[in-house]
């Protein structure tokens, strides 16, 4: 694919400057995780202190997200954004008030980092719903891919720099400038022309209040048993295959020997991992069911690998294509749950999908810490991509069924093609080699001599025949007959009986002229 199509969704105006603001905003936003990260673990020593800030802003995702998902539905888009944007610049710049004069303490930071969870859980159906209107349909795709392209990009600018503006300074800093970097936010809200958004099918004018509800959403959805697939085979990669995070530090801390440092080294590489396979997802023209299953066969394969690996060097060149994958299988997910649905519901399937990411954290992250210590990381990670590999070929061949065997179709074709070709050819090449030796032969040749029947000293020759093509019944083929009997024509020659009152035989070019169904 060339370069331009890569790029697809940039053509957009409303794209491009939602893009470049998100941009940004995703810079911050990385920045004040690491702010919050540092400030909790600096104040209190203890992992499991930095892990429930963490924890508070992923728990309202799994009750609040299908109100916004209800919210985005019903509600304009713009105003709502807007809102949302001022409330985290305030969450924001709440935090810095406290990193730098210490008014509330830890208690302060957990609570703003709750409502700051409960802002985001109502924010991201709509958030997404609104992104989806800036692109075409053909679009969509690529715009998402884009949006992993740049979430990735952002983090790792906004870690990179965040990692020395907190050491120099402090993270109160950080916190004044995810604070402000919501101010362009909502400057490219402004910026975006109504007019040339593309909105999909308008609701029904008679759409009671019933159908924009939770309870409809969820009925809608119960109604796509493909998009329910999807969802079902993200949560299981998301679970077992996705928490690397988890899984590197304790390879890392253990087999792998590799230490904070190690560990540090491992993140990097799997942020550049997720670039990548942006990039990759960027350039496919569509991001299908065959994708997403031939991303999780390959992400589950390459996480059996990695428990495998011998060093660090080798687990990391490993973990990179892992990474790729990843971000592959999300913006597929993505992609499908918003294409395969209508626009009316769009709103209540992306709260779903949002609800599936935030379970799968919940379920997956202790899930494989347990498993990294009671059994091993290099047996947990063996485990797992087994596990995920098994999903991912039920699930394959279910979306096969759900959609009329398409995958299987493909896979016969692709099967057989290696064989049916070759032999193809080369028939076609003998005939092209023995067909003129025969011509020559058959030129060369006298004519056949007349069947005289009885007489002594004869022996009768068989009339050349065109093979007639009869159509066969009730098939429409075509069947090519070998023999003279359906040739009506052909009847007194078939019998042996002469034109005696001409005295000569019917010459077999003569009988191809006359023969009805040569």
């Amino acid at each position: 694919m060339a370069l331009g199509a890569m790029f697809a969704a940039l053509r957009h105006r409303n794209y491009r400057i939602w893009a470049a603001a998100g941009f940004v905003s995703v810079i911050g936003t990385w920045m004040q995780v690491l702010g919050v990260n540092w400030y909790v673990l600096a104040r209190t020593g203890s992992a499991t202190s930095m892990g429930l800030a963490v924890l508070l802003q992923a728990l309202p995702t799994l009750v609040l997200s299908v109100w916004g998902g209800a919210l985005a539905d019903r509600l304009p888009a713009r105003p709502l954004l807007i809102v949302a944007q001022a409330a985290h610049a305030a969450l924001a710049a709440g935090l810095a008030v406290v990193a730098v004069t210490g008014a509330g303490g830890l208690p302060a930071i957990y609570a703003i980092s709750l409502v700051t969870g409960a802002v985001s859980a109502i924010e991201g159906p709509v958030m997404g719903r609104w992104c989806s209107t800036l692109v075409d349909r053909e679009s969509l795709g690529n715009a998402l891919a884009l949006g992993s392209l740049t979430n990735s990009a952002g983090r790792i600018l906004g870690m990179s720099v965040g990692a020395v503006v907190v050491a120099a300074v402090g993270p109160g800093l950080l916190f004044a400038i995810n604070s402000a970097s919501f101010v362009a936010v909502v400057a490219a809200l402004f910026a975006v022309r109504e007019v040339e958004r593309h909105t999909g099918e308008p609701a029904a004018a008679d759409a009671g209040p019933a159908d924009r509800s939770i309870r409809a959403g969820f009925r809608y959805l119960l109604r796509q048993p493909v998009v329910l697939v999807a969802l079902a085979l993200s949560f299981v990669l998301g679970s077992l295959g996705r928490n690397y995070q988890v899984t590197m530090a304790a390879m890392s801390d253990g087999p792998l020997g590799g230490g904070a440092s190690g560990y540090g080294f491992l993140s990097t590489v799997f942020a550049v991992g997720t670039v990548l396979g942006a990039l990759v997802a960027a350039r496919r023209r569509e991001l299908g069911y065959g994708v997403l299953v031939a991303a999780g066969l390959l992400a589950s394969g390459l996480q059996i690998v990695a428990g495998l690996a011998p060093g660090t060097l080798s687990f990391a060149a490993v973990i990179l294509p892992v990474a790729a994958a990843a971000v592959i299988i999300d913006t597929t997910v993505g992609a499908r749950a918003q294409l395969d649905t209508e626009y009316a519901m769009r709103g209540r399937v992306l709260a779903a999908l949002a609800v599936t990411g935030a379970v799968s954290a919940a379920v997956g992250a202790p899930l494989l810490g347990w498993l990294a210590e009671h059994v091993g990381p290099r047996q947990t990670l063996v485990l797992a991509g087994t596990v995920t590999a098994v999903a991912t070929v039920v699930a394959g061949i279910a979306l096969d069924r759900l959609r009329e065997r398409r995958l299987r179709r493909r896979l016969t074709l692709v099967l057989a093609a290696p064989v049916v070709h070759p032999v193809r050819r080369a028939a076609a090449t003998a005939a092209r080699v023995v067909r003129p030796a025969s011509a020559a032969v058959g030129a060369a040749r006298p004519a056949p001599a007349p069947r005289t029947a009885g007489l002594p000293g004869t022996a009768p020759t068989a009339l050349s025949h065109p093979s007639p093509v009869v159509p066969r019944p009730g098939t429409g083929r075509l069947r090519a007959s070998r023999t003279a009997q359906d040739c009506a024509a052909c009847a007194p020659h078939r019998s042996g009986r002469r034109a005696r009152s001409s005295g000569a035989t019917r010459s077999p070019a003569a009988h191809r002229v006359g023969c009805p169904a040569a």
